[in-house]
């Protein structure tokens, strides 16, 4: 089973009227953490959130509705529920409380069995925030959605974060844990990682041996990084074709070793400790150095070799497929491979650095495209059939009153060969002089591979204190 996964998140206070006279007094707001939760142990604690801290000790009271169970035979809460009703203590200072959820039947194959908990007063004039209810499922169901922050890890983003909103969790994997990932299908490919503005180049030589230069050319967002000279992997995910721009940098494995050439490989820049000024990012640290690379298949697999530009011999490693993953993913530091991604069917967007193309011009105002790398990018597993497309408000109305039936099944067509549908559009570049902030002209709707149709916005890309790499966006099941 999913591993649950409680997230904490932004709250809203409300504030009654008042006249100088009579300072403002703030009604504080409580919401449950979650809009659902699959239960994965006998003992599930369900927590609910203040905007503030409580003033004073109290109470609140939650009730509940059964859908094929029945309090005291298939479940229980701590503490005893008295009818159809909780109360939950809390203490002065609190900033929430929690109630536990005892299981004690499990559900069977085809039996729906779930308990919706809704907050329906306070001891002390507590007022709802943004999640009144929570529902419990017996069973494995997709999630009702919630808010959810983007672990990136702050201003210098230190971790991709994949989420799978059917189960309402998220992983963060720190971006410079791996430099290559194995395609798991039919096809050998193997991509780089643009989080760190890796890049390559195809030399002329299959002999890893022989000695090799550094080649400043070979790198990201300099002068001469032409999306055409096909130094990094196309930004669309697509594999197929390499170099020129097209596909992944380095080209499909072949099953003839002396077809397979040497690769010349800018590992890119570490991740930065250092703190930018208050809304900025700073996400490259000191470079990571070159390496020179050799791939080749291993039966269904794959072999690497690789080596430092000098030296006259290399390492070697076998690397495996699974076809649970889209990639096995190998780190030169360590030797080995390394868990990146989650199993293809486990995960819909990924939050993360990234290397883009962007419009540009040459030193004769012709229009050329050249390689760029991005903060609080978002992409979509597309691979694991997850669908994503945007939505003006202007034109198909506002996220709350958005439902599934307002769904267009063709507008998801793009996302299928394409993994920046969302990417940074989410967000405002800033114009000169201000900084980067979320565009709230526009929400996103995301098909995952289960048929589950959720809609999405985003919330902020900072958090209370201004600093970025912060993001918390809010998402909802259609139905």
């Amino acid at each position: 089973m999913k591993k649950l996964l409680f997230l904490s998140i932004a709250l809203l206070s409300l504030a009654a009227c008042s006249s100088d006279d009579n300072p403002t007094v703030e009604a504080n707001a409580v919401t449950f953490t979650a809009a659902s939760l699959n239960l994965t142990t006998t003992d599930t604690p369900i927590e609910l959130k203040f905007a503030v801290p409580a003033a004073e000790a109290g109470t609140l009271t939650i009730s509940f509705a059964e859908t094929g169970v029945v309090s005291g035979t298939d479940f229980s809460t701590v503490p005893a529920a008295t009818g159809t009703t909780v109360v939950v203590p809390f203490e002065k200072g609190a900033a929430g409380a929690t109630f536990t959820f005892k299981k004690l039947k499990e559900a069977i194959e085809g039996e729906v069995k779930h308990v919706v908990f809704t907050f329906s007063s306070s001891s002390n004039g507590t007022v709802v925030g943004l999640n009144k209810s929570i529902q419990v499922n017996f069973n494995q169901t997709a999630s009702l959605g919630s808010v959810f922050p983007a672990s990136v890890g702050g201003p210098n983003q230190p971790n991709q974060f994949y989420i799978d909103l059917s189960s309402g969790t998220g992983v963060a994997v720190n971006r410079a844990a791996w430099d290559f990932g194995f395609a798991s299908g039919n096809d050998f490919r193997v991509i780089i990682n643009g989080s760190l503005k890796m890049a390559v180049k195809k030399l002329e030589t299959a002999d890893i041996t022989l000695p090799q230069q550094i080649n400043t050319d070979v790198t990201v967002g300099g002068g001469t990084t032409l999306s055409s000279n096909g130094f990094v992997d196309n930004p669309t995910g697509v594999l197929a074709g390499a170099g020129a721009g097209i596909g992944s940098a380095i080209a499909e494995i072949s099953a003839t070793d002396a077809e397979n050439m040497v690769y010349l490989v800018n590992l890119g820049s570490a991740v930065s400790t250092t703190q930018p000024g208050l809304g900025s990012v700073n996400v490259d640290g000191e470079a990571r150095g070159w390496k020179k690379v050799r791939i080749l298949r291993s039966g269904n697999g794959y072999k690497i070799q690789y080596a430092d530009l000098d030296a006259a011999t290399f390492t070697e490693k076998t690397i495996t497929k699974d076809a649970a993953f889209n990639f096995s993913f190998f780190s030169l530091a360590s030797g080995t491979t390394v868990s990146v991604e989650p199993a293809k069917d486990k995960w819909d967007l990924n939050f993360t650095t990234f290397t883009n193309y962007i419009p540009s011009q040459d030193a004769n105002a012709n229009p050329i495209e050249v390689t760029y790398g991005y903060s609080d990018f978002v992409t979509t597993n597309f691979r694991g059939g997850t669908g994503v497309y945007q939505v003006l408000v202007s034109a198909g109305g506002s996220y709350a009153d958005f439902t599934k039936a307002k769904v267009v099944e063709a507008s998801f067509t793009a996302s299928a060969t394409d993994q920046r549908i969302l990417g940074g559009n989410w967000r405002g570049g800033g114009a000169p002089g201000s900084l980067p902030s979320v565009r709230t002209d526009r929400f996103y709707v995301v098909k995952d591979a289960a048929g589950n149709y959720y809609k999405l916005k985003f919330l902020t890309m900072t958090n209370d204190k201004g600093e970025r790499g912060n993001v918390t966006f809010e998402y909802a099941i259609l139905k």
